[in-house]
């Protein structure tokens, strides 16, 4: 499941930078999210579990954290930041699930997670440094994706109760059943500000199927039996396949101060992920 996770989030990335050439960002995440609910709907397992009234406001807050708004900040951001750098910074979401723990915990990350935490904020300026140097649309689309990579930190500690009492397929259903309806309005408004082409199309709905319907299932079924932090660990695995996939197939230059930028998110990220003994 970590390997499967870290190829299917890597290369969407990639799909997104596709699909962009064509589409509006609002139209990519609406097919996203629509695709990924079509999906779940076709499962009976999904459809059978009833979910108790009580948990029911935390799907809402994670159908928001964890769909609504991530799938819809990455496009906007892949407008003005290459698919490979989009994919380093969303290898800061261990760190950012880490940093949420503790808030949860209402405990101060041990020494070690702190050095992690610092040496993963290190990446994060090396990573930005050479888009503040230049356009501030740039800047902009760095931002955004931090703030999404964020938002899945959140998401993934929201959402580990709720895949234990229920299983991944109800809870991942039920989460994209409910973000149809809070991006439609982007999504409406992208139709006409969208023009077509098979490419873009065929990789928006790879981006839905693949990279939001299958993967959210295994990632369900990961966070369940290992818990947030350790689930978070396929993030390691995705920014060198965006970063790979972008160089090769769209020719995207990295600059080496990102690359060195990257190490040490994921390093930091190991190191904030670590259980102090």
């Amino acid at each position: 499941m970590f390997g499967s996770l870290g190829l299917i989030w890597g290369s969407s990335f990639l799909f997104m930078a596709i699909g962009l050439e064509s589409f509006h960002p609002g139209l990519v995440s609406f097919l996203r999210v629509g695709v990924a609910a079509l999906f779940f709907a076709s499962l009976p397992e999904v459809r059978r579990v009833r979910i108790d009234r009580e948990d029911r406001a935390r799907l809402v807050a994670l159908s928001l954290t964890w769909v609504v708004l991530p799938f819809t900040l990455f496009p906007i951001a892949q407008q003005w930041i290459s698919s490979g750098v989009a994919g380093m910074l969303n290898g800061t979401t261990p760190i950012f699930a880490a940093i949420v723990a503790s808030v949860l915990l209402r405990r101060l990350p041990g020494r070690l997670q702190m050095v992690g935490l610092f040496v993963g904020l290190a990446g994060v300026v090396l990573i930005t440094y050479p888009m503040a140097s230049g356009s501030s649309n740039e800047l902009i689309g760095v931002l955004l994706a931090l703030l999404a990579s964020a938002l899945y930190g959140v998401s993934i500690n929201l959402a580990v109760p709720a895949l234990q009492k229920y299983g991944s397929l109800p809870v991942m259903g039920r989460m994209m059943w409910l973000g149809v309806p809070m991006v439609a309005p982007f999504g409406i408004y992208a139709i006409g500000r969208s023009g077509f082409s098979v490419p873009s199309l065929s990789a928006t709905l790879a981006v839905g199927l693949l990279g939001t319907g299958v993967a959210f299932i295994l990632v369900g079924k990961l966070a369940s039996r290992v818990g947030s932090t350790r689930s978070s660990f396929t993030a390691y695995v995705i920014p060198v396949v965006a970063v790979i996939l972008g160089a090769l197939i769209r020719d995207e230059i990295i600059v080496p101060m990102s690359i060195l930028g990257i190490a040490l998110v994921l390093l930091g990220a190991f190191l904030a992920s670590r259980k102090e003994t």
